[in-house]
């Protein structure tokens, strides 16, 4: 049976057992293993050996936009806090440098078919300031306004309104994600997010009448003062909001890696088992609702495109999770950006006066990344069909990849079958399928391939895999 059509299992008993720390493969290697021998010469090579590839990969342009005006205290991006908009302006005019001397590495026959700008708070950049950001994309890449793309932007709705979301589609953007979290006034005061329905579906529905073809939203689970009750109300409002795609993100106290979390009392967050039930929760009410579980944390409805690419095989996972536009070739611009480019990735400088002074000496501002080996590729290809599709035809996989599977995976195929005891897989000669049971927790499953989860206090780098 395809995997798509499985119906995931909520087990909570099941998944207590295997709510473990992992990553959540959206690149493997994991940025963790990214290191300082990789640099602007290694990215500069990565990029000319795409051009000469004989299928040319579309691209796929990250912008990350840093500042916010208010700290959210469960955050862990990289990100400045002010509410000065004008300090934008000198990150603009380096992030317009970093564009103008990272695109013409790439053949400009290249189409930009996906965009994204994240952050942080994007939409802190008025619409002069979007502008003159897309206008130098548009001089610099095969930007598109018509024709097949997708140019998508996070939206905190505090503070934007209809009128802000009309205008970004004048610009081509034509996908939108709107921060929610939970609408429980005790959960957002606890992380510091006052945030109201009201305003929240005006930029929806802006987005909609604006030609928008899909919007989702992102909700939070585990968040201090979460109960089933209010969470309940949290989901009412979203099902009635009805937004295309739906990802439930499970918080990661972790306040020793990011300073707002020290903000968060770690005595006001939910025990292990109402964590796990407000999951469940979120699972059952979103299936009821027709959301189809596409992995991991994202829900989408039926005749989206993910849940389409996933019942068509062609389901990907990148840096914004699971995506139609996988192959792409992806440039991360801005601050902490990271960038994939064929069998390698980099990222940009973490801090800002870093960036700033790479670029004010002409230098790219990459200052770490990896070049992966013929190990780390076979592996990700692994990773990806578990993540993605929930299956691999071993024979398959080894005529592709010249290789005998179960030989070079032997020991990840006995670990594997310690997993079909439980249940969670399925494993023959041909197939490793996972179950009903076993769809929750794939991050688990695909763990078993991942050839760096050994070594010392890696699993204290990762968030819970529940």
């Amino acid at each position: 049976m395809p995997s798509d059509t499985i119906v995931p299992e909520f087990d909570p008993e099941l998944i207590a057992r295997y709510d473990t720390a992992g990553p959540r493969y959206t690149s493997y290697p994991t940025a963790p293993q990214f290191h300082e021998g990789f640099g602007e010469a290694q990215l500069r090579a990565a990029a000319r050996a795409s051009n000469e590839e004989p299928t040319s990969r579309p691209l796929s342009v990250y912008v990350h936009v840093p500042f916010c005006f208010s700290p959210c205290f469960y955050c862990g991006c990289t990100r400045i806090i002010t509410r000065d908009v004008s300090r934008a302006d000198r990150y603009l005019g380096r992030l317009q440098q970093e564009i103008a001397r990272v695109a013409p590495l790439f053949d400009r026959n290249r189409p930009l078919l996906q965009l994204h700008f994240g952050g942080g708070t994007p939409n802190f950049l008025d619409v002069p300031r979007m502008a003159t950001v897309v206008e130098s994309l548009a001089r610099h890449f095969s930007y598109r306004h018509d024709g097949p793309h997708e140019y998508g932007i996070e939206i905190d709705p505090r503070y934007a309104d209809g009128r802000y979301v009309s205008d970004l589609a004048t610009l081509g953007f034509n996908r939108m994600s709107v921060g929610i979290q939970d609408f429980d006034p005790a959960v957002q005061a606890a992380v510091n997010r006052i945030q109201g329905v009201e305003r929240t579906r005006e930029v929806i529905d802006a987005a909609r009448s604006s030609g928008y073809g899909s919007v989702s939203v992102d909700l939070i689970y585990g968040l201090p003062r979460q109960t089933l009750g209010g969470f309940d109300r949290t989901l009412d409002q979203v099902i009635e909001l009805a937004p295309d795609r739906i990802a439930v993100y499970g918080y990661a106290h972790l306040p020793r890696l990011f300073k707002a979390q020290q903000q968060i009392d770690a005595g006001d967050l939910p025990e292990p088992a109402m964590r796990l039930a407000l999951f469940g929760r979120a699972f059952q009410r979103l299936c009821d609702a027709g959301y189809v579980y596409v992995g991991m944390d994202h829900f989408a409805r039926a005749d989206d495109e993910l849940a389409t690419a996933q019942r068509r095989g062609t389901l990907q996972r990148n840096f914004q999770g699971y995506s139609t536009h996988g192959d792409c070739d992806i440039i991360g611009l801005g601050v902490s950006a990271i960038s994939r480019i064929g069998d390698s990735y980099s990222q940009n400088a973490r801090d800002l006066p870093g960036y700033e002074a790479a670029l004010e000496q002409g230098r790219l501002p990459v200052v770490r990344g990896i070049l992966l080996g013929r190990d780390d590729i076979i592996r990700r290809a692994v990773i990806s069909e578990l993540m993605c599709h929930g299956e691999l035809d071993m024979p398959g996989f080894s005529e592709r990849h010249r290789l005998d599977f179960a030989d070079v995976f032997a020991s990840e195929l006995a670990r594997l079958r310690e997993h079909a005891t439980d249940g969670l897989v399925t494993v023959d000669e041909q197939t490793i399928r996972v179950t009903s049971r076993g769809r929750l927790l794939l991050r688990n499953v695909a763990m078993c391939f991942d050839a760096y989860l050994n070594q010392p206090n890696e699993s204290a780098r990762y968030s819970r895999t529940i």
